[in-house]
């Protein structure tokens, strides 16, 4: 059997327990089963060193456009609306997160005795790729930036709906996440939607293509009233696992045997990020008069696909949690690099009068 074949073979056998996994806690009731259900298989793979393939990252834009092309949807009119009516909620909260991720990067820093720099990327609410990017541009080790990311998105995707699924009470949502129905003409129009916006944003070099291209152009199409069809739900579910099955995957067994210092400050510095962000998420919310669940998913420092999939599935305001996401995206993603080069220039000359 030549590698190629191997490889092929071992991923199906792989995506075919996770579609298993998922379909167990979706009997078990567990919130987002098909996507943390992959995630829970592949990581516990991954770290006990039983998972001996890469998943390949090449994985990941199916994921990302399916959700991203069905979330577009949900922006009709009057959401936009309402949206714009509560931009400086959406600006003040995106800065508050910003402001607890920040201190909590210092006190990381202090503690572990890790670059500041690494500290930020490790804390700052953004793409695991793009942080493993910018920490080798400044000379910072990647693995534990990558880990750090991944830990947080895992954490929120994994937490955030239980928590809010506990709090407003356990009843069966598991409809809300359903799709549309076969629609060979609406589902390849949103489809064709979705690849257009990604490779026009691949293009032209925006961040998170796959994500935010098909996201813009479904919006677009769905706010003009050209009405593109809802995917059915098992493309729905394929996407989740997918997703779930790549990001338990990027879980390491060498970093948590050689780094285990660092792993409990980044398993600490994770929860109460989310544990700060959520309380103040609660506070917006009661001075902004909003419901708490669509401030606590739209201030999660998860990714926005993750995000968008959770608010589905609880049945929460989905384009106002988007919005919430995509607000802290845009005000992050293209500061964040010029950042980084400030603290790694406060650094090296702190290091040149020691």
């Amino acid at each position: 059997m030549s590698p190629r074949i191997k490889t092929l073979f071992s991923l199906s056998a792989l995506y075919l327990a996770a579609s298993l996994v998922g379909w167990l806690f979706s009997q078990l009731g567990i919130p987002l089963p098909w996507m943390i259900g992959p995630l829970v298989l592949s990581a516990a793979l991954s770290i006990s060193g039983l998972l001996k393939l890469t998943v390949p990252v090449k994985t990941r834009p199916f994921g990302q456009m399916t959700i991203a092309a069905q979330v577009g949807l949900a922006f009709t009119p009057a959401a936009l609306a309402a949206l714009l009516s509560l931009a400086p909620v959406m600006i003040g909260t995106a800065l508050a997160s910003a402001a607890c991720a920040g201190l909590i990067a210092i006190v990381m820093a202090r503690t572990t005795g890790i670059r500041l720099s690494q500290a930020f990327l490790s804390t700052f609410p953004t793409s695991p790729v793009e942080a493993a990017i910018m920490a080798e541009r400044h000379g910072c080790e990647p693995a534990p930036v990558i880990l750090a990311q991944t830990t947080r998105i895992a954490a929120v995707v994994i937490l955030v709906p239980i928590a809010v699924f506990a709090l407003d009470g356990w009843p069966d949502r598991s409809g809300i996440i359903g799709g549309g129905g076969f629609n060979p003409l609406g589902n390849a129009f949103l489809a064709l939607l979705a690849i257009s916006g990604a490779l026009l944003f691949k293009r032209v070099g925006l961040s998170n293509p796959y994500f935010l291209g098909p996201l813009t152009f479904s919006a677009a199409a769905s706010a003009i009233g050209l009405h593109p069809a809802p995917f059915p739900t098992e493309i729905l579910s394929l996407a989740q696992i997918v997703l779930g099955t790549w990001l338990g995957s990027t879980f390491r067994r060498d970093l948590f045997v050689r780094q285990k210092r660092q792993l409990l400050a980044i398993m600490s510095s994770t929860f109460v990020l989310l544990g700060l962000i959520s309380a103040i998420a609660v506070a917006i919310a009661s001075i902004a008069g909003q419901p708490w669940e669509v401030l606590v998913l739209g201030a999660a420092p998860g990714g926005v696909t993750e995000m968008a999939l959770t608010a589905k599935f609880l049945g929460i305001d989905l384009a106002l949690v988007t919005a919430f996401q995509l607000t802290r995206i845009f005000l992050f993603m293209p500061n964040i690099p010029w950042i980084i080069r400030m603290i790694d220039a406060y650094e090296q000359r702190r290091q040149a009068r020691r």
